[in-house]
C-alpha cells in the first residue's frame, strides 16, 4: 500500500487558520493523509490562542497541543500538496519556494477544482492537471483571517474551514462529502 501524502496546512501566524484545518483534517480522515501545519510570518514555538482552541472545540473537534512553526524549503519540497488558507498564501510559496508552486493551492480553489469522484488518479497528476504554479489568485479563495477579532468571528471561522475540510477529504477520498 503506498504512503500516505504529505499535507501542509499553511496560514500566516500559524496560530489559528492552519492550526483548525490540520486539526479538523486529522480527526475527519486519519489514514488519508500525513498532515503538518505552518506559517508564512511565524514567531516560533507559540501556543494558539485560547480563541483558536475554543473555535476548535465549539466546531466539534478536540484540541491537541500545538506551537508555531515556519515553513522551511524542506518541507515544502517534500509535501505532496500546500493547502494555503488564503491567497497571500499561495502567493508566498510561490517567492520563497517556487519549485512548490505546482502543488500549492488554497483550500477553497482546492474544494472548487478537485473532483471527488472515485477512481481518480494519483494526486500528483491530479494537481498537475490544475495549473496551480500560473493560476491566477482571486479574492473569493481567502478564509478571512480572525486574528484581532474575539471569539465569535474565530468560531465562524472554524464552521468555515470544517465545511471547507469536509469537501476536501470527499475530494482527495473520491466519495461525496457528508
Amino acid at each position: 500500500m503506498p504512503e500516505s501524502p504529505q499535507l501542509i496546512f499553511l496560514c500566516t501566524g500559524n496560530a489559528a487558520r492552519s492550526v483548525m484545518a490540520g486539526m479538523m483534517m486529522e480527526q475527519l480522515a486519519p489514514d488519508l493523509a500525513r498532515i503538518t501545519t505552518a506559517g508564512t510570518h511565524v514567531i516560533e514555538g507559540q501556543p494558539m490562542s485560547w480563541r483558536t482552541r475554543d473555535a476548535i472545540k465549539e466546531a466539534g473537534f478536540s484540541v491537541s497541543p500545538h506551537r508555531s512553526h515556519q515553513l522551511t524549503d524542506n518541507e515544502a519540497r517534500s509535501a505532496d500538496l500546500i493547502v494555503a488558507l488564503a491567497a497571500e498564501h499561495v502567493a508566498y510559496v510561490r517567492r520563497q519556494h517556487n519549485h512548490a508552486a505546482p502543488r500549492t493551492a488554497t483550500l477553497k480553489r482546492l474544494c472548487k477544482s478537485l473532483d471527488n469522484t472515485t477512481n481518480q488518479p494519483p494526486l500528483g497528476l491530479r494537481l498537475e492537471r490544475l495549473g496551480l504554479a500560473d493560476v491566477a489568485l482571486e479574492s473569493w479563495e481567502d478564509v478571512i483571517d480572525p486574528a484581532g477579532g474575539d471569539l465569535p468571528e474565530f468560531v465562524v471561522c472554524a464552521e468555515e474551514i470544517r465545511e471547507l475540510i469536509k469537501q476536501l477529504t470527499a475530494a482527495l477520498a473520491g466519495s461525496d462529502p457528508d
